[in-house]
């Protein structure tokens, strides 16, 4: 069933900000809990991961209201990243199918950036993103396989 989340990004304290969503809004983290980059298979062309980045969050998952769902991750600036507050939230979209996924993401990207292009994910996932042309972010993690 297609749903849309709220995806946010922190620096270095994902695992601070949940568990106070948690304490606000209750609840369990969905599946295994926190993921951490640790558990990111290595990729190739990759340099090895920092000591002080291997226990940050790589994706937490919290139902909040019955029916929303807040997702989230670290994006420290050893890794690549630059935060400044107001580009830290993305619209996560998870349609059905890969055909839906693909003329969203199209239609979104026109006139604005991809960021990553479309492209099956070592969760499983056929994901990509984007910046729309008013600068809004968007992810998409389609879940149907080829």
């Amino acid at each position: 069933m297609s749903s849309v989340s709220t995806y946010l990004n922190f620096e270095r304290n994902t695992e601070e900000a949940f568990n106070f969503y948690k304490s606000v809004f209750g609840g369990e983290f969905f599946g295994q809990g926190i993921m951490r980059m640790c558990d990111v298979p290595p990729q190739e062309g990759m340099p090895p991961m920092a000591e002080e980045d291997k226990n940050l969050v790589m994706h937490v998952e919290l139902k909040i209201l019955n029916s929303h769902t807040l997702m989230g991750t670290d994006a420290p600036e050893s890794m690549g990243f630059k935060l400044n507050k107001g580009n830290n939230v993305y619209i996560n979209l998870m349609p059905d199918t890969r055909k839906e996924t693909k003329q969203l993401f199209d239609a979104l990207s026109a006139g604005g950036q991809v960021t990553m292009d479309l492209q099956d994910m070592f969760w499983g996932d056929y994901y990509g993103s984007c910046t729309d042309k008013f600068g809004v972010q968007w992810m998409f993690n389609c879940s149907e396989k080829k």
